[in-house]
């Protein structure tokens, strides 16, 4: 018997299970740990972005698009074949095909074992080989069972988080902006019911929250449209409530001021709590650059296009709304920057059009 690599096999196996455990049902906390799930995915997304660099317009979105899916079919197929090293080293140190069986004849019976192929052309000599075949085949089935179980859960967390991005498109446009979303409810004097969208993303902010701390790598998905993006709206739904704490001329006499305001604070601290632990989780450090996204010229824009349609801001207070965007702007534009993610603008652009009102239909492409 070859104790060391029964050793290297064991350790090998025991790493691979708790990470697969880890990954895939443990509750997590916000703490990086030193793990194969988070080893694979800093070096696989460093090569990735390489190719990223590497191709331009719509391919580079679909490069960006496959990653998610592809990365775990990789991660899968990673944990796989460090098992079958690792129960193949364990039956090399165990002689489990007997004398003059080298290290590829143990690894070759081990991958045949671990997928339940029975192909007979090589069996365990003794009763310790064949405890550790049937020991390896269940973790062979269990590992299947798993993986059946966790690509579900992981699509079910992705629809569920595009299902609230998708109806911002009416409320805030395709490429969502903080103006747009006050404009259009202003327009429609309807500021009363912006609290209950507040209040929806609150909800949602705190479950892509639970969803990133358990499955980080729900963060590569990227939305069904080149225009939306988690990111983008969440960004969105920040700089919104930014606002809003500012307050309103009059606000006195204003009946839905005073709820709103509190909607947007709570809405803010959930919306900063996901980007801050998801950058910490991702080993995202923020932005040290000292700059808003916001210009003073930005602002006074804003500001003009609500007064238009009858909504009124403070503009006593810019420094305030530099010292809110400041608590959560360095760390999407990093974010931003290291998943390739396009952060919305404060004004919507003139030519904006919702992806609602066209089609690839109306594409000459399409033919």
């Amino acid at each position: 018997m070859y104790i060391g690599a029964i050793v290297a096999g064991v350790l090998m196996i025991s790493a691979v299970l708790w990470d697969a455990f880890e990954a895939i049902i443990l509750s997590k906390t916000v703490r990086r740990r030193f793990s194969i799930n988070s080893l694979f995915y800093g070096a696989i997304w460093r090569v990735w972005r390489l190719m990223v660099k590497a191709t331009r317009g719509s391919w580079r979105q679909w490069v960006l698009i496959a990653f998610g899916p592809l990365s775990l079919i990789f991660l899968i197929g990673f944990w796989a074949v460090l098992l079958v090293l690792g129960f193949g080293l364990i039956h090399l140190g165990a002689g489990t095909l007997g004398d003059g069986s080298g290290v590829g004849d143990h690894i070759y019976f081990s991958g045949v074992t671990f997928f339940t192929l029975g192909y007979g052309d090589l069996a365990p000599k003794n009763g310790l080989g064949q405890f550790l075949a049937v020991f390896e085949a269940g973790v062979g089935f269990a590992s299947l069972a798993v993986v059946i179980s966790y690509v579900p859960v992981m699509y079910s967390l992705f629809a569920n988080r595009e299902h609230l991005i998708t109806l911002l498109d009416s409320k805030a446009g395709s490429d969502p902006s903080a103006g747009e979303l006050l404009k259009r409810y202003a327009e429609a004097g309807d500021m009363e019911s912006l609290h209950v969208l507040l209040r929806d993303w609150e909800k949602w902010s705190a479950e892509q929250l639970e969803g990133f701390l358990s499955y980080p790598i729900l963060a590569y998905y990227r939305s069904q449209h080149d225009d939306q993006s988690w990111l983008l709206s969440l960004t969105c739904i920040l700089d919104a409530c930014s606002i809003i704490s500012l307050g309103f001329e009059n606000e006195e006499d204003l009946v839905w001021a005073k709820r709103l305001k509190f909607q947007a604070k709570a809405t803010f601290q959930m919306a900063r709590h996901v980007i801050v632990d998801l950058a910490y989780i991702l080993d995202v450090p923020p932005d040290e650059r000292p700059y808003t996204r916001c210009s003073a010229g930005g602002f006074k824009s804003i500001v003009a296009e609500l007064r238009r349609v009858g909504l009124s801001l403070r503009t006593d207070s810019l420094e305030f709304l530099e010292e809110r965007t400041m608590l959560y702007e360095p760390y999407v534009v990093s974010l931003a920057r290291d998943l390739y993610f396009t952060l919305p603008s404060w004004t919507p652009a003139h030519d904006a059009v919702d992806n609602w009102s066209t089609s690839a239909w109306e594409s000459a492409k399409h033919f």
